[in-house]
């Protein structure tokens, strides 16, 4: 007998960003941190990212989203979101893997903050040479 599940999880990152998503059939809930959707993310453009793993499956209000979300900024968290709501959405369903991932949308974005190296004020800035 198989299990039937109710709901489905996936981890997404960026930068330093850490999004724990779960997903299930529903009314198209979003809520972030115990929060709506639209008061944790204000500006429209983190809105539009998250968004596009359900536009690329044609799913917009077919899922209830649960997110929690830590680390980083806006930015860097609404990406984590984007990716952990993209790869919940491939283990709901195998044939939305391809639609995804020609859209970019499985693959974590690797660029992160350069560290401080010891003994300089930066990550790429060197002490000023002096001749004399």
């Amino acid at each position: 007998m198989a299990a039937v599940v109710d709901r489905f999880y996936a981890t997404g990152r960026r930068k330093t960003s850490v999004a724990r998503v779960w997903i299930r059939p529903g009314a198209g809930r979003m809520i972030v941190n115990r929060r709506a959707f639209e008061d944790y993310f204000p500006r429209e453009t983190l809105r539009m990212i998250i968004a596009q793993p359900l536009e690329v499956t044609s799913t917009v209000g077919q899922f209830d989203v649960f997110v929690t979300v830590g680390g980083g900024g806006p930015t860097g968290q609404a990406g984590a979101v984007r990716h952990g709501l993209a790869r919940a959405l491939a283990r709901f369903d195998e044939k939305f893997r391809l639609p995804l991932k020609k859209a970019g949308l499985l693959t974590r974005d690797p660029r992160m903050r350069e560290r401080k190296k010891y003994g300089q004020p930066g990550a790429r800035q060197k002490f000023q040479y002096s001749k004399r």
